[in-house]
């Protein structure tokens, strides 16, 4: 989420600054050029003053016969072309002055030819009016040059044109340095926006993930946790003011919960005890023949006193606030494999660990070993008699893993994402002893302690129980 905001703002950011960058670099590079004609403009104003009065041609003239040629004794003329030679020398820019019909009175350098821009600045000139909005030029159009014309007008006729043709290169650099300055600062722009948003997007998730940290450890059964008062907007502010208020309500729910099913059980112990008892003194004043019935109801007291203290030791586990520390694993998965050692021998079922690795893990040792009992009596409850049931101890980089695997029928995939449940028991194992509250304990106790419980099917058939513990931290 933080990134997927972050790249919202990120983009919102950019395009900001391109809007404004990618209009701001046109209008500086029309300001460079504006100068640049402003220039030119003066100087062929300069040229059109320093043209002679006296010694055109006028219009229409014998002296306009293309075939005649322009007077060369002016001295004024002279003057007017040496000037035009030490211009073109100086700064390189090319320039023509003609009649009005065309006839060249001073070009720089000799050789120059009007171009097409150049013929259509000078028709320009020659209707009385100056080139004044020119093609742009851009740092990417190298062979463009900037064309200049400008009439020259004595007695409200156009005697004369000038006409500069300019090298564009110190333009198009002025431009890219003045467009290099922009990106500069767009960059440093961007970098303000992203210490920005990196701040904003911190700000406004703090509480989000402070959230998500508490409502993991709720579903992982640390039912205390809560959401601190953090920073943020108001909004998640109220929701997490909103899910400590709702957590509380749960837990008050749940401990009454446990607290009904712990005192049901006990309170049932006792009339049920007595009631065990009747039946026994029953039966020692039933006739013969009725043994079978007095077996079942002893075989459903006994049943449902397996209940009652499954009940009462899960309703025990999940009000239990275990303290989790280093232990040794295992040394205590091999004492437990040990305390079930004669339970499978009787039944001839071989029960290993092999040579586990040593290892330790944080975990409230006597959860984790009362969870382990539960699996090891579940796994040697369905093993067939001389069958296996192997124990194996994994480390891994962040836990480590007790897996117990037996020989049994195994569950099918659906029943093993049912596995666990409180009560649940498959269809194919009714006639088996057990409430169906073993596995459930085992879970619950696991999670007091910060580990969890997995089922899979084991190779080449039964089922695999696994129970992982994290590792200890390193001091």
């Amino acid at each position: 989420m933080r990134n997927r905001l972050l790249g919202i703002l990120l983009a919102l950011m950019a395009g900001v600054l391109a809007a404004l960058g990618v209009p701001l670099a046109g209008s500086m590079a029309q300001a460079e050029q504006s100068r640049v004609v402003v220039d030119r403009m003066d100087d062929v104003a300069r040229f059109a003053q320093e043209l002679p009065t006296q010694g055109l041609p006028e219009r229409g003239s014998a002296g306009a016969d293309p075939n005649v040629p322009t007077p060369q004794d002016s001295s004024a003329l002279t003057a007017l072309r040496a000037e035009a030679d030490r211009y073109q020398q100086l700064y390189g820019i090319r320039i023509g002055i003609y009649l009005a019909d065309g006839r060249p009175l001073a070009v720089s350098p000799g050789d120059w030819t009007l171009s097409a821009a150049g013929t259509a600045a000078v028709m320009e000139a020659r209707d009385g009016r100056r080139s004044h909005n020119p093609p742009q030029v851009w740092p990417w159009t190298p062979e463009r040059t900037l064309t200049i014309g400008s009439p020259v007008v004595r007695d409200g006729d156009v005697v004369a044109v000038v006409v500069t043709d300019s090298p564009t290169g110190e333009l198009r650099s002025r431009i890219v340095h003045r467009w290099a300055w922009l990106a500069g600062g767009e960059a440093i722009a961007m970098i303000a926006a992203v210490l920005l948003a990196v701040r904003l997007t911190e700000w406004v998730l703090r509480p989000v993930r402070t959230l998500d940290r508490a409502t993991h450890d709720i579903a992982t059964g640390r039912m205390d946790a809560r959401v601190a008062a953090v920073g943020g907007p108001p909004e998640l502010r109220r929701l997490a003011s909103s899910f400590n208020e709702m957590a509380d309500h749960v837990v008050l729910a749940m401990d009454q919960q446990k607290a009904f099913v712990a005192d049901a059980s006990h309170q049932l112990r006792n009339p049920l005890a007595a009631l065990l008892l009747r039946v026994e003194l029953l039966g020692l004043e039933l006739p013969e023949g009725r043994d079978e019935e007095l077996s079942q109801v002893r075989e459903e007291g006994a049943r449902l006193t397996r209940v009652l203290d499954d009940l009462l030791g899960l309703a025990t586990a999940e009000g239990s606030r275990p303290q989790a520390e280093p232990v040794d694993l295992t040394a205590l998965v091999l004492a437990r494999v040990d305390a079930w050692q004669p339970v499978a021998d009787r039944r001839g079922i071989r029960l290993g660990t092999g040579t586990p690795p040593p290892a330790r893990a944080w975990a409230d040792p006597i959860g984790f070993g009362s969870a382990l009992d539960a699996v090891l009596d579940n796994a040697l409850k369905f093993s067939p008699d001389g069958g296996t049931v192997a124990v194996t101890v994994r480390l891994g980089r962040d836990e480590v893993a007790v897996t117990v695997a037996d020989q049994g029928p195994g569950l099918t995939e659906e029943e093993l994402a049912r596995v666990g449940d409180r009560f649940w028991r498959s269809t194919r194992h009714q006639n088996v002893d057990g409430s169906g509250l073993g596995l459930s304990i085992a879970r619950t106790l696991l999670m007091a302690g910060g580990g969890s419980l997995g089922f899979a099917a084991a190779e080449p058939y039964g089922l695999a129980v696994t129970l992982a513990l994290p590792i200890p931290p390193k001091s």
